[in-house]
């Protein structure tokens, strides 16, 4: 998995085309708050009211879009420890993601009405192939009406056994530890898909669930998985090398069922989040959910927090 550029997500405040709405946010900050009572590791989120609307974002120099790696297992990956450090096994799961996507498309492109809102033609750097999605929702809800316009992200275009068009998002899931040097997966996959997945449900519970929820979220017909993994460098001068072993498909609402993730409960954790944000005043406010536990806090900070040249 290399020669692929690292594609990391563009904000919520650079979304283009959309003025109509209350609340405008990613379908990646969207699914983490939606999922927020399975996530362990603590994460914030930038919240701007700006008279009757809210803008949710991340912070250009967080850690936001890296991916967790058994975030909860029973025993989580050590701090620090060469490939199997917590940072490292996070950039290895982004970079295997996001080529592993990309490896799975066909050399024809899918061309929209319109075109890539965030191209630069300055850039000489080819981006990574997505699709993005506005979507305009309701929030139901005892108060006040809101509406949500959310930016969604959309991997791929497939057609059916009818010749009708699906969406679908790709990800991967990813084996990096080796017992003995040797992968489970490369013996298990074919007879033992079942168990693997089981364990990857239970280990990566937060991040299969974020998946879910933003697939449901784009309108993506389809959720595809690859299962990746190690391949052990033949000396000590060569890098890990990464194997797909095979893939896997499923509807992203049965997904959600199977992996006990409930819509409703999660629009309701959203719907919360909204009222209570829009209780407060003008302003810049940051959102933080502690580590280990289930606690969101929301604190007031200075407009000019986070800005590029704020020192």
């Amino acid at each position: 998995c290399t020669g692929r550029i690292f594609h990391q997500a563009v904000v919520s405040t650079q979304s283009t085309g959309v003025k109509e709405g209350h609340v405008f946010a990613t379908d990646s900050i969207l699914a983490t708050i939606m999922t927020c009572p399975r996530s362990y590791y603590s994460w914030d989120i930038i919240i701007q009211r700006v008279g009757s609307r809210l803008f949710l974002d991340k912070r250009d120099d967080s850690d936001f879009d890296l991916l967790t790696v058994n975030e909860t297992a029973n025993e989580l990956p050590a701090s620090e420890g060469g490939s199997n450090s917590l940072n490292k096994l996070s950039l290895e799961a982004t970079f295997i993601n996001q080529n592993f996507s990309q490896q799975c498309l066909k050399r024809e492109q899918k061309h929209f009405k319109r075109p890539n809102p965030f191209l630069n033609d300055e850039d000489d750097n080819e981006p990574s192939s997505v699709a993005y999605r506005y979507r305009k929702i309701p929030l139901a809800g005892p108060g006040e009406p809101y509406t949500l316009i959310c930016r969604t992200e959309v991997d791929a275009v497939t057609t059916n056994a009818s010749g009708e068009e699906q969406l679908m998002n790709i990800k991967a899931l990813n084996e990096w530890d080796l017992k003995a040097g040797a992968s489970e997966w490369r013996q298990k996959l074919d007879t033992q898909r079942g168990d693997i997945l089981t364990t990857e449900m239970k280990n990566n519970k937060c991040k299969l669930a974020k998946w879910t929820v933003s697939s449901i979220l784009a309108g993506a017909d389809l959720l595809k998985f690859g299962y990746v993994t190690r391949s052990m460098p033949r000396s000590s001068g060569e890098s890990i090398g990464h194997s797909i072993l095979g893939t896997q498909q499923f509807y992203p609402k049965q997904f959600a069922a199977q992996i006990s993730l409930d819509m409703n409960n999660a629009w309701g954790i959203l719907r919360v989040i909204v009222d209570k944000c829009m209780q407060l005043k003008d302003g810049k406010y940051v959102l933080y959910k502690e580590p280990s536990k289930g606690v969101l806090r929301i604190y007031k900070v200075p407009l000019n927090t986070f800005e590029e040249d704020n020192e």
